[in-house]
């Protein structure tokens, strides 16, 4: 029975714990990236990455956003972080390639605002994941995720939407 993007019944150990990033610009447009050697229409996704253990969430997301983006934590500011995880279920075709023991990932998102120039982003500094990104209206992010992030993209984009307006 799908939970969408809550807990609900969900065992919290089962699902690795990950962070999000919707990095917005000054215009309110947030930042997309494609995922690098993928096929198909629904390739692109806001950063995300794992937790390590005994390392907090935020540093998480500011080493993931410089290791997936290549821009670093002192051109950003945090607008706010969930209280709660966002879950999702890892597809049973995607499950059944994966070794490790979890269902899916529980996610941490921040909202940060991106206070550099487009030239800031590096997509090549560390192991490439994106080969092309670009600024995105939050409310039509949903529409290029893959099928089985949609309820967490969903859930952000109503919890974020008050950081969309210009400034």
């Amino acid at each position: 029975m799908y939970e969408g993007p809550l807990q609900g019944s969900r065992d919290p150990s089962l699902y690795r714990p990950n962070v999000g990033i919707a990095l917005f610009s000054r215009r309110g447009h947030v930042f997309v990236g494609r995922r690098i050697n993928a096929h198909g229409p629904f390739q692109w996704q806001m950063p995300q990455g794992g937790v390590d253990k005994g390392e907090d969430t935020e540093a998480a997301a500011l080493r993931e956003m410089e290791e997936e983006i290549g821009v670093s934590p002192k051109l950003v500011s945090i607008l706010e972080e969930t209280d709660d995880w966002l879950y999702y279920d890892f597809p049973s075709d995607l499950k059944s390639r994966l070794s490790g023991p979890y269902y899916g990932q529980k996610q941490k998102w921040f909202a940060l605002r991106f206070e550099g120039s487009d030239s800031d982003v590096r997509l090549d500094l560390h192991t490439p994941e994106f080969d092309a990104w670009r600024w995105c209206e939050l409310s039509e992010v949903s529409e290029h995720i893959i099928h089985f992030k949609r309820p967490v993209y969903d859930e952000v984009i109503k919890r974020f939407e008050k950081w969309t307006t210009p400034v």
